[in-house]
């Protein structure tokens, strides 16, 4: 095992010198049970970015739906720390959710879309983002048991796909995870 002053990963102190399984067992005892996917039908780039997030609020698991590759820079290693499901259809991944007993909750700001903001967001859920230009799809929408906006005052159409997802899980962690953990999980 390495000692705490020779570990280079970008681990929080608790998990230094610890093996990769240890950080993986410990993580998931401690788990949150919403989950996060995303739309991967153009190898969206936000991906990585998504996932190192998720790792972040502590998600249960990532789901890709589409492709099943994805860059992986913008994860920056948090991938191997973060459990990752691969969903070749929105059916399938509905399907998945449905079984699990999942919330769908789509983020994207469409005519109709209900604020983030003011929603109450179920405990068990998954949050669904989809590709940066495009939003999310058709079926996404259509099996989706809601779907939120993100406040936005400014002149852009939409904000990044990463960056939305972000906001999404922090509104999650705001309404039903241990705050004050939060702030020091990392000693």
């Amino acid at each position: 095992m390495e000692s705490q002053e020779a570990d280079t990963r970008n681990v929080i102190d608790r998990y230094k010198g610890l093996p990769h399984d240890e950080i993986v067992a410990d993580l998931d005892r401690r788990r949150h049970p919403f989950h996060v996917a995303i739309e991967n039908w153009q190898h969206d780039f936000n991906i990585g970015s998504v996932v190192r997030t998720a790792n972040a609020f502590l998600a249960r698991e990532v789901h890709i739906i589409g492709n099943r590759r994805w860059n992986r820079r913008g994860a920056m290693v948090t991938d191997r720390y973060q459990h990752i499901r691969h969903h070749p259809t929105v059916e399938e991944f509905v399907a998945w959710a449905h079984a699990e007993r999942l919330a769908v909750i789509g983020i994207d700001n469409l005519p109709g879309s209900v604020p983030l903001e003011t929603y109450a967001l179920p405990k068990a859920s998954v949050l669904v983002f989809g590709q940066e230009s495009v939003g999310l799809t058709d079926a996404v929408r259509e099996a989706a048991d809601a779907t939120l906006a993100i406040a936005q005052y400014g002149s852009t159409r939409s904000i990044n796909a990463g960056a939305a997802a972000a906001i999404a899980m922090h509104a999650w962690v705001r309404q039903h995870a241990d705050i004050q953990a939060g702030h020091t999980s990392g000693t």
